[in-house]
């Protein structure tokens, strides 16, 4: 018997503050396994995430690794079964369309992702490079003004780290600033890969005139699952990475970095952001 998917676990903990001490529950993010089969017994990865969204994460894990092209390749979802034989909460099975033919080897992972970084123990960073992508859509543009007031409508839609502090989000917004998917995960890459596959099993990939924004920073990996979805401008509170911006302009995306405040960087085409006055060299 499967379990509901529990996101928020209670503790007993010990707090000191200013000298005074006392003792009270608190809320912890839950952190479990999920394996992802290809089949009844091809396992293909195991990620450590938040429980919930699990088809939609492991549905968008398969479309942003190119594993698959659209959700008419997917022919089931479900839940796996453990070793003893149950319906497990931590295994989901995806079925593929009859007929379709896929080499695994590349992209197969022989470890445990790590909820921070996903794309830790590829065989090559080229593996990712490799797949063709449409670079994303060159007409759309959204305000500095709107860009602005994105963090805050994320962290106030955020249910769960309300309560915890301890979750990332991933939020797809229109270029008008309206919130039109939010989740959370322990791991950035994973609140990604949910919006990601929700969009995919509700038809609404390319990503084509909207703005992704995720909480910490912006990595190779999210840049890649970026363009994968067709988003055009992916903004980050935090600071990309070198490899991450490389990758941003060669791919097409507008990549901005450091969005606090009335303050962001732009990275990559910046053609995409409106700005009232332009400054520089």
């Amino acid at each position: 018997m499967r379990h509901p998917p529990q996101r928020i676990k209670p503790t007993a903990i010990v707090e000191w503050n200013d000298a005074l001490e006392r003792r009270l529950l608190d809320d912890l993010a839950v952190e479990e396994p999920l394996e992802i089969r290809i089949g009844d017994d091809d396992a293909l990865t195991i990620t450590m995430r938040t429980p919930g969204d699990d088809f939609a994460l492991a549905a968008g894990f398969l479309y942003a690794e190119g594993i698959v092209d659209g959700c008419d390749d997917i022919s089931r979802i479900s839940w796996g079964r453990s070793q003893n034989g149950d319906k497990s909460g931590n295994v989901v099975t995806i079925t593929l369309r009859t007929g379709l033919v896929l080499d695994l080897d590349p992209l197969r992972r022989h470890f445990v992702a790590a909820s921070s970084c996903g794309i830790c123990g590829r065989t090559s960073i080229d593996a990712v490079r490799a797949r063709v992508m449409a670079p994303p859509n060159p007409h759309c543009a959204v305000q500095a003004e709107v860009l602005t007031r994105l963090p805050d409508l994320l962290r106030s839609a955020q249910q769960v780290f309300g309560r915890t502090g301890g979750l990332h989000a991933a939020g797809v917004f229109t270029v008008d600033g309206e919130l039109l998917l939010l989740r959370e995960d322990i791991g950035r890459h994973n609140a990604v890969d949910k919006v990601i596959g929700e969009c995919l099993l509700h038809g609404k990939l390319p990503l084509s005139d909207c703005v992704l924004l995720v909480s910490g920073r912006g990595g190779f990996e999210i840049v890649q699952k970026a363009l994968a979805a067709g988003v055009p401008v992916l903004a980050s509170v935090s600071a990309p990475s070198s490899l991450a911006v490389q990758l941003a302009r060669e791919g097409g995306l507008t990549l901005v970095g450091f969005l606090r405040g009335r303050r962001f960087v732009v990275y990559s085409h910046p053609h995409r952001v409106q700005m009232a006055e332009t400054c520089g060299l």
